[in-house]
């Protein structure tokens, strides 16, 4: 099954170092950055990926939408925050998803509509390993697993986290 990666844009780039310099120096200048990590990235992964970004504010009326090198780029339309993208794209892939941002409230909401969620800073250090040639499989098993104590012989990951290391090992 492919899997289609929907990025809180804006989230993921006040996460890295490199991308939140950039963005300093203007705004356009982190997103351009960010699409040209993502761009390498999908050069070896193949996933589909979609980027939202916020245009709640100063967007336009109408959602904008645009293609950059095979990635999507969305930007919400005015009044409309990208969270609310966001939750619609996952609605729609629902198992396909997998979802980066380190918002609450969209990995909850997500992980309850079947998709599968990353917070932007693990999102942004398997990108960069990516990216430079590493294997993030390596580090697998030093991610905490969340879980409660389970009785009897078989001491099983929850299907739910099971499923994320699944897709983690596909990033």
């Amino acid at each position: 099954m492919a899997m289609h990666l929907i990025i809180d844009g804006y989230n993921l780039i006040r996460q890295s170092p490199d991308l939140l310099a950039q963005e300093h120096q203007g705004l356009h200048l982190g997103r351009e950055a960010l699409l040209d990590k993502l761009t390498a990235y999908r050069r070896l992964k193949k996933h589909a990926i979609t980027v939202v970004f916020d245009g709640w504010e100063a967007g336009d009326s109408m959602a904008n939408r645009d293609h950059f090198q095979g990635i999507l780029v969305i930007f919400s339309r005015r009044g409309e925050k990208a969270d609310e993208v966001i939750k619609r794209l996952a609605d729609q892939e629902q198992h396909r998803a997998l979802v980066v941002s380190s918002d609450r409230e969209i990995m909850d909401y997500v992980e309850h509509r079947g998709a599968t969620a990353m917070s932007a800073e693990e999102f942004n250090f398997r990108l960069e390993l990516a990216v430079s040639g590493g294997d993030a499989t390596e580090f697998e098993e030093d991610r905490p697993v969340r879980s409660t104590r389970k009785k009897g012989p078989a001491h099983r990951a929850s299907k739910k986290n099971r499923r994320w290391r699944q897709r983690a090992k596909k990033i």
